[in-house]
Order: structure tokens, then sequence, then C-alpha cells
């Protein structure tokens, strides 16, 4: 069959990814954003449906003013005895820690925290121990990829932390997995920084802390080459078996706006690359080295159908899934219906690396049509497509003194701009309209039956090229202004 990559689309970075039974787990960094480590299952490792999140408690993760692209970074999920475990990173308050549970569709527990610093870890169970494992600096001072053991119960380190190995050489080693198979330890991690230079990298041994021996043709996996291509970034990776005995590499990648358009502003997305083992044990990866968007491959029968959704509206999503916050909510500012959005606004502008009155949903392709009804009693609210506290465009409504007008803002950088704005006298209902291209955002204003252009703006300014971070753009629908309310109807999000 053919299948067509990414295969989770949108802001969704460094997947990790477990199979327990004949059902597939992945997991995805979602760094300022809660709920915190979105969870995917599937049966085929090309349709992924979305179960919940790992962190859905105030008292599991500190997001309270973090930084943009700060908070929960690279995930990893693993399975020991029944139990699953996921152990990330906060990268802003420096802590490692990880969360467990028995039902993969319940809570998880509450923090337990490993005191070894970096960043990326890694959970290894074998023969009753467990290894901790992440990039940073060991306790003698020395860099590299850094591994102890510890007790799983409590967190508490038995051995002292050790470098164990420090890469080919490129910079940002980062994002290590151990895994064993055919009894040699393979340990994969990526390089180059998770941008245009990102590669997978791996080397194996006969022990778990090495001495690791460098797969001679790494990178084993890489874009870095393919200039002009769509996809970019290819790295930060995990490995899976598959049923049938097939191994694949689950990772991260991006899709730039176009050919000659190094930019891309959708975030780091969900790639499935074929992996085969040579005679002598080491492996390739994808189409010579690189992930292309379409594989053709006899691993997956013919009867797997590729599915993918194409319309979202607040009637077919779910609320604690598909949506997200921005940093800790204050929840007594929402009421989520089934057809209907109510938001209340406070002070809190979106310009802050706070909590306004924020809801969202992860823009997941170039070309889309986004809309909704929006009803203001006071102050404003509107629809943004939001990058980070500097970079989000807004298509508004406000009501002053003369009555209600709609608004085209652009937020880039340290330019604040009302592009355009008309008003609306005293009517406090409109239809707002964004058409999203590749290389542009088309604000429109329906009303008496009429489609009103109010403006564009180029997308790449969203971008991390441009803004840095990394996240991707959230269709966000928000509220500012104390004493501010606003009603939210007939969402729609619809791929071309």
């Amino acid at each position: 069959m053919k299948y067509n990559n990414p295969v989770i689309k949108g802001f969704y970075p460094d997947p990790s990814v477990c199979k327990v039974g004949d059902t597939y787990y992945l997991v995805c960094s979602s760094m300022q954003y809660f709920p915190g480590v979105p969870l995917f299952e599937s049966k085929d490792l090309i349709n992924w449906n979305q179960i919940g999140h790992c962190l859905t408690r105030e008292s599991q993760i500190q997001l309270d003013k973090v930084n943009s692209s700060g908070g929960v970074f690279a995930p990893t999920i693993r399975n020991n005895n029944g139990r699953f475990y996921m152990t990330t990173t906060n990268d802003t308050t420096h802590q490692n820690f990880y969360v467990w549970t028995d039902d993969i569709y319940g809570e998880w527990s509450e923090p337990v925290y490993v005191d070894q610093g970096g960043i990326d870890p890694d959970l290894y169970f074998e023969n009753g121990k467990t290894f901790f494992m992440g990039n940073g600096t060991d306790d003698q001072g020395i860099g590299g990829i850094v591994q102890c053991e510890i007790d799983i119960e409590s967190g508490n380190k038995l051995t002292s932390s050790r470098s164990i190995w420090q890469g080919t050489g490129g910079r940002f080693l980062e994002a290590p997995h151990m895994y064993k198979i055919n009894g040699k330890y393979y340990l994969l991690a990526a390089e180059g920084g998770t941008e245009f230079g990102h590669m997978a990298i791996y080397a194996r041994g006969d022990s778990i802390s090495g001495p690791f021996e460098e797969y001679l043709y790494n990178p084993v996996l890489t874009n870095r080459n393919l200039g002009g291509y769509e996809i970019q970034a290819v790295g930060h990776g995990d490995l899976i078996q598959d049923n049938n005995g097939n191994w694949w590499m689950i990772h991260l990648g991006f899709r730039q706006m176009g050919q000659w358009l190094t930019y891309h502003h959708l975030g780091r997305e969900v790639f499935l690359t074929p992996v085969t083992f040579d005679e002598e044990g080491w492996f390739t990866a994808g189409h010579s080295g690189t992930t292309i968007t379409c594989f053709e491959t006899n691993r997956l029968s013919d009867d797997v159908v590729q599915k993918e959704k194409k319309s979202f509206t607040f009637e077919n999503t779910e609320w604690d899934k598909d949506w997200c916050y921005l940093r800790l909510p204050h929840t007594h500012n929402y009421i989520l219906e089934q057809n209907k959005l109510t938001l209340k606004g406070t002070e809190i502008t979106m310009d802050q690396p706070d909590s306004p009155t924020f809801i969202g949903i992860r823009q997941k392709d170039f070309n889309a049509i986004i809309s909704c009804d929006l009803s203001l009693m006071h102050g404003e609210a509107g629809i943004t497509l939001y990058m980070d506290e500097h970079h989000h465009y807004d298509l508004a409504v406000r009501k002053d003194k003369n009555g209600y007008k709609v608004l085209e803002r652009l937020n880039i950088g340290d330019i604040k701009s009302i592009e355009n704005e008309m008003d609306l006298g005293s009517n406090n209902q409109a239809t707002l309209i964004i058409r999203a291209s590749h290389d542009r955002y088309n604000f429109h204003l329906y009303t008496d039956g009429k489609d009103i252009h109010l403006g564009s703006a180029q997308t790449k300014y969203l971008s991390s090229e441009v803004a840095g971070g990394f996240t991707g753009v959230i269709i966000g629908l928000y509220a500012y202004g104390q004493g501010s309310l606003a009603e939210f109807s007939k969402f729609k999000c619809e791929y071309l």
C-alpha cells in the first residue's frame, strides 16, 4: 500500500511510541500548552486517534507564566509489566520527571522527579532494573548522552550519572532512546538541531552502558541535503517493531511552505519511515536515508486505508482532547458546550506570557477555511492565529463607546498594527472568516449577505524561522477585557 507523510499533522513534535499487544501508543511535546503531552493510539501506525493527555492537572506540571516554547519538552512513553510510564522535562523549571498509569484511558500519577539534569529523558527497563537517560552533563562534568540507574518507585538514583556516548560530532546531541535487539544495545539519538540540519544517528554495543560503536554511515536519516523538498528537519525518532516483525521509525519533521520558501509555521509534525536491518545487524532508514511524502510498502496490508479528517467543528471535536489552553487556564472563564463556546475575558492579553482567555486547536494543513459566528456583549473577542505572544494575527470584534467594530490586527515582533477596521454600528454579531494558503492568510467579514475582504498577511511571519521557538500555529478563540463576554458558534475549520 501507499501511505502519506506526515501521519499526524500540525504541532505535535518530538514523538515517542511503544506497543502493547497489537496497539501502538504515542506521545508528543506540548511546550506551554495545557493539557500537557497529547496521547494517541493506533492499530496500524498510519491512522492515529487522540485518546487524551498525560498531564491534565495543575499538580502535575508547573506552567504558570512559563516562557513560550518552554514548559514540556520531548516525552518518552514506555510500558513495563503492564504499567505505562511517560517521562519528560519541564524545561522552564529544569526538572526531569515521569508519571505512570495502569489505565491508558484514565488519569496519570503525580510526577516522580529524577535528580539528573539535561532534557529529552528516556526510560529503559531490563531484568528488574530501570535506566534513566537523557542528554546533558554527568556527575563528572562530561557532556553527552547521560545515564544512571534509578529506583522506579521513588525516582531516586541508584548509581551516579555517567556520560555513555558523545555522538558523531554534530551540534545539539539530543533525543536518546535505548533498545535491545538480537542481543545488541542500540542507542538512537539526534544531532544538528531541530531545524534544517536535523538528523538521526545511532550506535550499538554489547552493554547498556557502552562502549558504543557508531554506525559507519551516520546519519541514518536526514533530509538536510534535500534543498527545496517539502519535508525538512527529520530527526528525533523512536524505533518500533510492528506485529509482523518489521521495524519503523516514528520521528519529527516539518513541511516548509514552498519549494523556495524556507519557512514553516504548522509546527513540527509526526512522520513514519521504514527501517531495515541487514545481516550484520545494522539498520538503514527511509528512501536512501531520507523521508519522503509518500512511501509504497508491502509491510502494510492493502486493507489498511489511511484516513484523514478534513473538517473540524465544535460538534465533531472534544474539548479535552482536540483543544488546548495557553498555560494553566482560569476555567471559570470558559463555558464549553457541544455546539457553543462562551468566553469571559480578563485584562490578560495574548501579548503576555500568561494565561489569557484562549482556547485553540492546531492548524493541521496549509490550505483551509476557518469560520465562526461571534456574538459579543462587551470587550473584545475573535479568532487568532497564534504562534507566540509576539507573533499572532487577530480577526476580532470590539465594543467601544460608539458601538461595535470588526478589526484585523497583526502582531509581528515589536510591531503591533491594526491594518483595517470596519464599523458595525449597533450590530454585535459577525461571521468571521479566515482563508489560509501556504503563504498567506486572508481575513474576511461576512455580513448582510456580503463577503468583505479586510486584508491579508504573510504566513512566514508566524513561522519558527521568524518567531523562533518550537511550536506551530494554533487557531485560537479568545476574549479580552475585564467584563468582556462573547459567544462563539458554528465554528468550522475545513482543510481543502
